[in-house]
């Protein structure tokens, strides 16, 4: 029964909030910047905004309230407080507009992650030395995302840097929405704030096939012994593991050792393995990428030297490490959409 009526409550909640945040949103959308714009960007006084907060509204309507009660009563002290609250109340308005005044985001950037996964976005920015801002909210709402993302930053000596989360769908270049930068400092009667658009995409890889086919076989004068499960030559016996097939079981040395003891084979395997694209052709346009990138990090994390072959460019190796493989990655990120 409670749980009905929270959930009620919720989306009755959902329902009235629904129409304002509409209504904000086309507000700032009419915001400038209104498209990407290249870094580093400084913030002037015509891109900072001030407007009273929910508790600077409350607080403006009790000193409404104590000036009319001085005046009605002729009271000298207390029409002195209310002058002297206003005016700090106005000065907090101004030290808000100082916390973002001069401040400068420099740089965006972030490491490509695969699809699917969220983006780390690191934000980085920078103000005259000599005062420290601190406080400062980053806030990024993104029309994908579930829930906006957010964190603090602080400028301690003339340079600070945020990590935001971003969602990504799909593989290529993301371009990053636009920022909000905002503060309620000194004393949370007006909240302060101004956007950025940054014109720096982000790279996001393809999203590795899930399940998949085994490497193909290399090729190359570097061969190597490695284990295999379906080998030809014992290479030693280890201790029986749950998921080992039957047919691998000592069964003659497990007799004499008293424990269940499995062979584990070994059969040489090319060093250099041909990651190529019509070797995959069977597959859709989609399909086939997220089999590269699958095979990429195979081959990879083996130690296998690894070559890939793409349509319309030049084939990337043989060769391995983590500059090769970001490369590898980046080539099918960056493969057009394919047909239909």
């Amino acid at each position: 029964m409670a749980e009905g009526l929270a959930h009620a409550r919720g989306r009755l909640a959902a329902r009235l909030t629904a129409p304002l945040r509409r209504l904000r949103a086309r507000a700032e959308a009419r915001i400038p910047p209104r498209a990407p714009e290249p870094l580093p960007v400084r913030f002037d006084r015509r891109r900072i905004y001030v407007l009273p907060t929910r508790f600077g509204l409350f607080f403006s309507t009790v000193l409404g309230a104590m000036l009319v009660g001085a005046l009605n009563y002729n009271n000298n002290p207390a029409m002195l407080l209310a002058l002297l609250l206003g005016g700090a109340a106005l000065t907090s308005l101004f030290a808000s507009h100082l916390q973002l005044s001069g401040l400068g985001v420099v740089s965006v950037g972030a490491e490509p992650v695969a699809a699917g996964r969220p983006l780390l976005v690191r934000v980085h920015a920078r103000a005259e030395p000599g005062r420290t801002r601190r406080g400062l909210r980053l806030r990024c709402t993104d029309a994908e995302a579930d829930a906006p993302s957010e964190a603090w930053l602080s400028l301690d000596h003339g340079a600070g840097e945020a990590v935001l989360e971003l969602p990504t769908r799909r593989r290529g270049w993301l371009q990053p929405p636009r920022l909000r930068i905002a503060t309620t400092r000194p004393l949370g009667l007006a909240v302060a704030w101004s956007y950025v658009w940054p014109a720096q995409p982000l790279l996001v890889y393809p999203a590795p096939e899930a399940q998949g086919p085994a490497l193909p076989e290399g090729a190359g004068d570097q061969a190597q012994a490695r284990m295999h499960p379906a080998g030809d030559d014992v290479h030693h016996l280890r201790s029986y593991r749950r998921g080992d097939p039957r047919r691998a079981i000592a069964w003659k040395a497990s007799a004499r050792r008293d424990e269940l003891l499995v062979r584990e084979y070994e059969q040489p395997q090319g060093a250099d393995v041909d990651l190529d694209w019509d070797y995959v052709s069977a597959l859709s346009w989609e399909s086939r990428i997220r089999r590269l990138a699958r095979w990429v990090d195979e081959a990879e994390r083996d130690g296998r030297r690894y070559r890939l072959r793409l349509p319309g460019q030049t084939a990337l190796g043989p060769d391995r490490g983590d500059a090769h493989r970001h490369a590898c990655l980046r080539a099918l990120a960056l493969m057009p959409e394919g047909p239909g």
